[in-house]
């Protein structure tokens, strides 16, 4: 058999060049123009957006809540908590969700390559919702083990679904982890706010996301916005790509992004502000300077060096910054305008351009 006619790997990540897309959340409550702006921005990798403006059940656990499978939340002056049946919430969530999807088929009819949809990480899922004792699921192992079960089949559902509305469509799964540092860290408080819940063995954290990674037939990206993401673990999990901020990247990272690129890891940077930044008042008589928006996010090519410059210390060949690298908002887009998260998407792509005209 030729390379040619050998069967794809469901869980391997899209040959893409030049790459842009976004982490998921944006703003406003319009779920058209959510997905008119995601998909119409963004050639190579559209999204599905999440809308957490919504209120509860939009937002990224409620969401997840909402995806989970025979296990139902509710949401409680502390938060997120489980519950003995679906409530309103749950059914918000899944509505929502249901609105979601609805406005992203609508605009990629005919849609032909790369899809990403994104949910939250087993984790970040205990680590944020109560038991019913009001205590953080996080503590309990086997409760931790459970929810990773149960979003699992949520998951295989969720993206069946997708893949039936959007049938031409390469689905690549974003898995949401921004608590796992803190998860291995002892750093998730409790429920009081007083202590902290003990850290989660490595391994068994390992163990667990690879087992949610492993039935799943597309290729997962493991999202983190904190620092020191732990990219071997994440590696051996079986995570296609890492997506992360870049500006919390230091050169104790370096070798562990380094051994990640040269085996085909996808790095997702998160370079172009996902905020607009502040207007800086002009001095007393000046003239007044560009605006914040403009200020922020008019350098394509400036946005991108310092993934450049990360390449040249680590010895890499210039060439694979175009297959390696996808650019993104350094995070979500719920925060900005609409204005400002249209022009985000749109600086990502021309950035993400640039890696490929200039990679020097």
């Amino acid at each position: 058999m030729s390379s040619e006619d050998a069967p794809l790997d469901p869980q391997a990540f899209p040959e893409l060049y030049g790459a842009a897309t976004g982490v998921g959340s944006m703003p406003g409550t319009d779920a058209r123009e959510a997905a008119r702006t995601a998909v119409g921005a963004l050639e190579h990798l559209p999204f599905l957006p999440e809308l957490p403006a919504r209120g509860p059940g939009a937002d990224m656990i409620g969401r997840g809540a909402g995806l989970l499978v025979e296990l139902f939340a509710q949401t409680e002056p502390s938060g997120w908590r489980f519950a003995d049946r679906p409530g309103r919430d749950t059914r918000r969530a899944r509505s929502w969700l249901g609105e979601d999807l609805d406005a992203l088929e609508e605009f990629t009819q005919g849609h032909r390559g790369a899809l990403k949809v994104q949910a939250v990480g087993p984790w970040t899922l205990a680590a944020s919702i109560e038991l019913r004792n009001g205590e953080k699921a996080l503590r309990d192992r086997g409760a931790c083990r459970g929810i990773a079960e149960s979003l699992t089949e949520g998951l295989r559902r969720h993206l069946e679904d997708v893949r039936r509305r959007v049938p031409g469509a390469q689905v690549v799964l974003q898995l949401d982890e921004p608590s796992l540092p803190a998860v291995l860290a002892g750093g998730v408080k409790t429920a009081s706010g007083f202590q902290r819940l003990r850290s989660v063995d490595r391994q068994v954290a390992e163990e667990l996301l690879r087992g949610v990674i492993s039935r799943l037939d597309v290729p997962v990206v493991v999202h983190c916005c904190a620092p020191q993401v732990p990219i071997p673990l994440l590696r051996r999990a079986g995570a296609a790509g890492v997506s992360l901020d870049f500006s919390f990247l230091t050169e104790r990272e370096d070798e562990d992004l380094g051994e990640a690129i040269e085996a085909g890891t996808r790095i997702l940077a998160g370079v172009v502000p996902s905020t607009e930044p502040a207007a800086v008042p002009p001095p007393p008589g000046a003239r007044p300077r560009a605006t914040a928006q403009s200020a922020g996010v008019s350098d394509p090519a400036g946005s991108v060096q310092g993934v450049r410059t990360l390449w040249r210390r680590l010895g890499l060949a210039p060439e694979l910054l175009g297959r390696r690298v996808l650019v993104t908002p350094s995070c979500g887009l719920a925060g900005a305008s609409p204005a400002y998260a249209r022009t985000a998407l749109s600086h990502s792509v021309r950035a993400a351009q640039s890696l490929v005209d200039n990679p020097e």
